[in-house]
């Protein structure tokens, strides 16, 4: 015969431990939309950084060309003053600057000619990490809008849940229900546990043979001395 109202207990314990898993499921959403979007905004960080490198480079090609250009209109500015100077001390010093300027204009065509070619590179890897990148990304926008989704019936669940609880607990006696609510404080700890081999199934510990006795006749509600789970007996 089984004790006095166990089967209303284990009703009100199998839906509490529903309602449990919803609700460790819905706080465990926020969590992952968390980790996706951290993810969304590497994946858009690492698409600015190959932006910024290929405007790097084009930001510097406009440089040399305006150093190019200055160096360039030094030169003129040379030769202009070259006609000018009547004593030929000064005409050559002139010619050595305007013979240092174009050497120092030769040098940065060079570096602009190596930068043109690192722009063209960069352009082909911003357009390949771009593509990537964005399928990725959207990629995981849809984990995200499935992980609403979910937690919107989560949301559905878990009401539904509590108010299984909450019509389940009136069935149970209020002593019975007084046991029950101090065991289950522990999350993850069920409260109605089976007795075997004489010892507890929630703690495992060895059990008094009379309250072993308890929970095998069924004539009131046993409740281990170790841990104060009730126990029932299962043949």
């Amino acid at each position: 015969m089984p004790a006095p109202h166990l089967d209303k207990l284990l009703i009100l314990q199998d839906r509490d431990s529903k309602r449990l898993g919803f609700e460790a499921q819905l706080k465990s959403i926020p969590r992952e939309v968390a980790a996706v979007e951290a993810r969304i905004a590497a994946e858009r960080s690492a698409i600015e950084t190959a932006k910024a490198e290929w405007h790097g480079l084009e930001s510097k090609k406009k440089q040399l060309e305006l150093e190019i250009k200055a160096a360039e209109e030094k030169i003129g500015k040379y030769r202009t003053q070259q006609s000018q100077v009547r004593k030929n001390d000064e005409y050559q010093a002139l010619t050595h600057e305007i013979d240092t300027t174009q050497a120092s204009i030769g040098t940065l065509e060079e570096q602009e000619i190596a930068v043109m070619l690192s722009i063209d590179e960069a352009k082909q890897r911003f357009a390949a990490a771009e593509a990537e990148l964005k399928k990725n990304i959207t990629g995981h926008e849809a984990r995200i809008r499935t992980l609403r989704e979910h937690e919107a019936q989560l949301n559905k669940d878990v009401a539904a849940a509590q108010a299984d609880v909450a019509a389940a607990r009136p069935e149970v006696p209020v002593p019975y229900v007084r046991i029950y609510d101090r065991i289950a404080v522990k999350p993850g700890h069920p409260v109605c546990v089976t007795v075997n081999g004489g010892r507890c199934g929630g703690c495992h510990l060895k059990v008094p043979t009379h309250i072993e006795v308890m929970a095998r006749n069924g004539s009131e509600i046993a409740t281990c001395d170790q841990c104060g789970r009730i126990l029932y007996w299962q043949s």
